[in-house]
């Protein structure tokens, strides 16, 4: 069943930077210069703290496999933090823009801004409640689901980056 949520997952996302790109072929300078306004190097900082979130993910998968199930907790528990910090700078981001005054209505590369990136957002949260159940869990099958969803998060997250951020 996880792997329907995923496909599924990829699909929605797959139409709204479909839909993003196609946008911006109609205003290329009005989608670069607001592009300007976003915070490229915490965006940086969060391919980073994901894929290494990812990474760790991976090893409580390994760990719980061997059997060291408070190994395993641990990781998902570091996993778990780098979501949080992932959060924090998405919120920090969120925050300067609307304090400058750009909004979802300010332009439409803000629009698929703020509604990719924080359907994302939502979906890191939930990655990180769905780790913290599998670690209660203590069950290689759960424990690979969970990775396989955060993995997923971390998926988007590589492919939001750059199309969003920096082309």
């Amino acid at each position: 069943m996880m792997w329907v949520l995923i496909v599924s997952e990829l699909a929605v996302f797959g139409a709204g930077l479909a839909a993003f790109l196609a946008v911006r072929l109609t205003d290329p300078a009005g989608f670069a210069e607001a592009q300007t306004h976003l915070h490229r190097t915490g965006a940086g900082i969060n391919t980073m703290v994901l894929v290494t979130s990812g990474w760790l993910a991976a090893l409580a998968l390994q760990a719980v496999e061997r059997g060291q199930v408070a190994r395993m907790r641990g990781l998902l528990a570091l996993a778990s933090l780098l979501g949080c910090v992932f959060l924090a700078l998405k919120a920090q981001e969120f925050a300067d823009l609307w304090a400058a005054g750009i909004s979802f209505e300010t332009h439409g590369f803000f629009t698929f801004h703020m509604l990719l990136t924080g359907f994302h957002a939502a979906h890191v949260l939930a990655g990180i409640v769905l780790l913290a159940l599998v670690a209660t869990l203590a069950t290689p099958r759960a424990v690979e689901a969970g990775a396989a969803f955060w993995h997923m998060v971390d998926l988007v997250w590589v492919i939001l980056f750059p199309v969003v951020y920096l082309i």
